[in-house]
């Protein structure tokens, strides 16, 4: 179920039987010379969905922006500072919590974002810790769970690309966006084939090391046939982490 194309009613009615959510968040940035630059929010956008169709979970609008400020030196990346990616969360949840749901399952498509939203957590739980929480507001428990570090799409990675998935622009990311948008495939000639790697810090020292925008990858090995094998795998690692935690209080 996608809350956007829901009515007020069927979301009182699905809370009834549920006060679970799916949110997929992730960024809007650059993804190499054949990545789509929004293959992180593309990712755990289609894979909820999937889930969501199956499991009749309720997934909300698609956070999409997220903490990319070193990759602002390639054109068309969007970021927001980690505090405003915190205020974001914090109040989406909030709202989300005024209405009943009080299991936030955050579907994460981008390393960048992972400190960020953790740091929004604390500062969720920690609204309830000092009492300045609102008043209406339940108590809540959020996850964080990354598509890509789901234990089959680790496997299938490794099985499909070996050392070429690397850090950043990896096969397999491009693949699962791929398969999403099968007509927004992209060509494009990889020098050197393997990307190196490294640190990375402010916008401009990563366009000084990695001019292309990859890091460690070979994304010209990304099919939409290894899209829809990752697209199904990740699948099955979210089922089941979303279904332990809202059943079983995980």
């Amino acid at each position: 179920m996608r809350l956007q194309l829901c009515t007020w009613q069927e979301v009182e009615s699905y809370l009834q039987r549920s006060t679970g959510i799916i949110i997929p968040i992730g960024s809007t940035e650059q993804h190499g010379p054949n990545g789509l630059i929004g293959t992180d929010a593309i990712c755990p956008e289609t894979v909820a969905f999937g889930v969501g169709e199956r499991i009749g979970a309720m997934v909300a609008p698609t956070l999409s922006i997220g903490m990319a400020q070193h990759h602002m030196a390639f054109p068309g990346t969007i970021t927001f500072r980690p505090t405003t990616l915190i205020a974001v969360v914090t109040d989406v949840v909030n709202a989300l919590a005024r209405h009943g749901f009080d299991s936030f399952y955050f579907l994460n498509g981008h390393g960048g974002n992972i400190a960020t939203i953790s740091a929004a957590f604390s500062e969720i739980y920690a609204q309830s810790s000092l009492g300045t929480a609102p008043e209406d507001r339940r108590p809540v428990r959020c996850r964080l769970a990354n598509w890509f570090m789901g234990a089959k799409v680790k496997a299938l990675s490794k099985e499909l690309f070996g050392d070429s998935e690397g850090r950043h622009a990896t096969p397999s990311e491009v693949s699962l966006s791929y398969y999403a948008y099968p007509d927004a495939v992209k060509q494009a000639q990889m020098t050197p084939k393997i990307a190196p790697v490294g640190e990375i810090r402010d916008a401009a020292d990563y366009r000084r090391q990695f001019p292309d925008g990859r890091i460690g990858s070979d994304p010209s090995l990304a099919s939409v046939e290894a899209g829809e094998r990752l697209y199904r795998a990740s699948m099955e690692d979210v089922e089941a982490d979303y279904l332990a935690f809202t059943q079983k209080g995980a």
